[in-house]
């Protein structure tokens, strides 16, 4: 079978997964939650204001500043909204997902063993140079 053709196959499981699956549904959840779409349009439209209140030539700090804070509270809003919230935990799994996967293929292409090499524990950064040991 050609990388290709294998890295396809890869594809599926991941697909097939159920951290992927979780991470599927928790994103189709916040693309269909009105509520926290309408909140992510409010942030943009407050960091746009905000991005034009800090180029204009008459700047108007006390306008920045409650621009910036208006940008602050709604952020906390968007991301205390429980679809972003069960988004953000999928992702962050599926993530570590990923970046495990990533690490075992950097170690294969580095010349370690498929068939036997470990994948580190995540304070393992997988550089030699910066490790202070092995546990």
């Amino acid at each position: 079978m050609e990388i290709l053709e294998i890295t396809r196959e890869l594809g599926k499981a991941i697909q097939a997964d159920e951290t992927y699956k979780k991470f599927a549904i928790a994103k189709k959840n916040n693309d269909d939650d009105r509520e926290l779409q309408d909140l992510i349009g409010e942030f943009n439209l407050i960091r746009l204001n905000v991005s034009n209140a800090m180029t204009d030539p008459n700047k108007d700090e006390e306008k920045i500043k409650k621009l910036n804070g208006e940008l602050q509270e709604c952020y906390k809003k968007v991301m205390a909204n429980e679809s972003m919230i069960a988004y953000n935990e999928a992702k962050t799994a599926l993530d570590a997902i990923i970046s495990k996967v990533n690490l075992l293929i950097s170690m294969c292409v580095d010349g370690a063993d498929p068939e036997t090499v470990e994948i580190p524990d995540s304070s393992c950064t997988g550089s030699c140079s910066t490790c202070g040991g092995c546990h």
